[in-house]
């Protein structure tokens, strides 16, 4: 058998299974979508409501499969687009939104090597027990790529399983992907961003030991490693901090530390403007609401330093015209 990880924090709702032989369905029937759900923005939560409402409809339930990793980063490695959400943030976004469990499937070369009638045999008869399946439409699977939605029509007759499609969602005339939230934050439209996502853009994770360099420098850091080659942001930006439910007003540097020259991955470093006490090992939620500047490469520490305090003042500033044009 393969070997089955359930999250301690979501018992019998998130299963990680590492290989197909961990995937079995039993007698258990299910309402199935699958799909990498990067970011689960608006266009995934509409496939998501198709599939929760349908659920309830034929009492089953609501199953949301993804893999990890994405198969993008399977193919292209560090040359795949950098993710919205970690995996951890996917699950709990999906949970969150209602559907009964997710089962993430490690993406590998024998995933990979599957026909499409051998996924669906496979994943989607034997391994999720699929009765109802929906997907988006644009979905595509099997090692050659061949499975479509006509094929499924096809073999959901064979196999006793329905298939219904979905309609594109767009915004002012834009297909809603992660393709394109990426884009609104590469050019820091956070408002954009936010109605695509059906919330604010954050990054959420837990604060790890660094250097300590930013407590000497003056400005002390909580640093969250990323743990991806890409973030879809670079630079320095006001962001509002939330800790135990209270929220804070900060500046974070989402970037390698040019002027270290110590990183490979990006790291998010997050300097509370008002805050004292200690934060490693905390779970923070960062929310990024405007750019500062693009991140830089200094001669000095000096001159690090110099910018980091004029970025603060100009954080403060942002943030105080903020709440003068609320009052």
């Amino acid at each position: 058998m393969g070997r089955v990880i359930t999250l301690a924090s979501e018992p019998n709702k998130m299963t990680f299974i590492r290989d197909l032989q961990g995937l079995q369905a039993g007698d258990q029937r299910s309402v199935v979508t699958i799909g990498s759900f990067d970011g689960v923005h608006l266009g995934h939560q509409a496939i998501l409501k198709q599939v929760i409402d349908k659920a309830a409809q034929l009492g089953l339930p609501s199953v949301a499969m993804t893999f990890e990793p994405q198969p993008q980063e399977f193919f292209s490695g560090e040359k795949a687009p950098a993710r919205l959400m970690r995996l951890r943030e996917k699950v709990h976004a999906l949970l969150e939104f209602g559907i009964d469990q997710v089962v993430c499937l490690q993406f590998n070369r024998t995933l990979r090597a599957l026909t499409a009638a051998e996924f669906v045999e496979r994943v989607l008869v034997q391994g999720l027990g699929t009765k109802h399946l929906i997907v988006g439409d644009d979905f595509r699977f099997g090692c050659d790529r061949s499975g479509d939605f006509t094929m499924l029509l096809t073999m959901g007759e064979a196999y006793d399983f329905e298939v219904q499609d979905t309609e594109t969602l767009t915004i002012d005339g834009q297909r809603i992907s992660s393709t394109l939230v990426r884009q609104t934050l590469e050019r820091a439209d956070f408002a954009q961003a936010a109605e695509l996502l059906g919330r604010p853009f954050s990054i959420k994770g837990r604060v790890a030991y660094g250097q300590q360099l930013g407590r000497e420098l003056g400005f002390p850091t909580a640093n969250v490693q990323l743990n991806r080659y890409s973030a879809p942001l670079r630079g320095v930006y006001a962001v509002l901090v939330e800790i135990d439910g209270v929220e804070y007003q900060g500046a974070a540097n989402v970037g390698i530390r040019p002027t270290l020259g110590d990183l490979v991955k990006p790291i998010l470093e997050v300097h509370l403007l008002d805050f004292k006490g200690d934060l490693y090992g905390r779970r923070i939620e960062v929310e990024f609401v405007a750019k500062i500047r693009d991140e830089e490469k200094f001669t000095t520490l000096d001159k690090l330093v110099e910018s980091i305090q004029r970025d603060v003042k100009k954080i403060r500033a942002w943030f105080a015209g903020v709440n003068k044009n609320l009052s």
